[in-house]
């Protein structure tokens, strides 16, 4: 973390230090510009490197879903393997926490119940002459959500985008998510979305993912739309297939800014800073403070809950 002391700066210093470039405009931090520029041979931007996988995957389809999966996941997957078996479901449930499961559980509830609540409803009303006017609501066909994965993993990411799915009777999602070098993924997300009610999920991530639903392959079928955040890649992807399919939105790199005087907590405030870094080595996580205690407290707490954190 560093502490920069506004005192000491100037209107239009202060403000080039909050400017942030677009996410189609961000540069890849170098540890990743050396491993993209290793894998395609030649320096690419980030734009560059998802019009080709989005391109490749859309003419090529599992072959090239597959190519790019195991190439920058090491996953090791083949066309049959990449779908989440019932065994791997079963596996998960003996690998988590129950006490975690519960409040899951009672994430799952919580936000089921606000959608319920929110849900719009059809109407229709008579006027003059015979005639009749009104509003039809109806679910998608499909839904594709994908939930990042690589830094972290989200249940809550499944939680978000599912339920209001469920809630508003999509009949199928779809769920994609990056897997580990074992081929697998997170118990707790596999765990989260069984109790949902998602059983179709798929180890893949991303850019390549969002092509696969966009466009289908082989064994991925398309999706009407594709919702849930990720890093640029993912981000540059959703972009990109937009018109082909529908998105939610263009989300991330992740951002928070608190204001936080003397008496705050330097244990939340870091705790709240660390939720948004830990999602994207290009997230902004800000603090601004007019006491030195507190930005030096913040500081310090942040390298103990760092050690933490898996």
């Amino acid at each position: 973390m560093n502490i920069i002391d506004a005192r000491k700066m100037n209107a239009a210093e202060i403000a080039a230090l909050l400017k942030k470039k677009a996410f189609d405009e961000t540069e890849l931090s170098p540890g990743v510009q050396a491993a993209c520029d290793r894998m395609w041979g030649e320096h690419l931007t980030a734009a560059q490197i998802v019009d080709r996988i989005v391109a490749g995957v859309r003419s090529g389809g599992d072959k090239w879903l597959l190519h790019f999966t195991n190439t920058i996941d090491r996953a090791g997957l083949t066309a049959e393997t990449l779908r989440v078996t019932e065994k791997e479901f079963d596996e998960a449930r003996t690998l988590v926490d129950p006490k975690v499961i519960d409040s899951i559980t009672r994430a799952i509830m919580n936000v089921k119940k606000f959608h319920e609540e929110q849900l719009p409803r059809s109407w229709f009303s008579n006027r003059a002459y015979g005639s009749i006017v009104g509003q039809k609501v109806s679910p998608l066909d499909s839904v594709g959500i994908y939930v990042p994965g690589g830094t972290a993993a989200y249940p809550s990411s499944v939680i978000m985008n599912a339920v209001p799915a469920k809630v508003a009777g999509v009949p199928r999602i779809v769920m994609a998510a990056p897997p580990g070098k074992d081929g697998k993924l997170n118990p707790y997300v596999l765990v989260t979305a069984e109790k949902i009610g998602i059983t179709e999920i798929y180890k893949m991530g991303g850019a390549q993912a969002i092509a696969a639903l966009a466009f289908g392959t082989e064994t991925v079928p398309k999706v009407n739309k594709i919702t849930g955040p990720g890093n640029i890649f993912v981000t540059l992807a959703k972009k990109a297939v937009y018109g082909h399919v529908d998105i939610d939105m263009l989300a991330g790199p992740s951002e928070i800014l608190i204001v936080a005087d003397d008496s705050a907590n330097p244990v939340y405030l870091a705790a709240d800073l660390l939720s948004q870094a830990e999602h994207d080595p290009l997230a902004s996580a800000i603090l601004i403070t007019d006491s030195d205690r507190i930005a030096k407290a913040v500081a310090a707490e942040i390298e103990v809950q760092l050690k933490e954190l898996p």
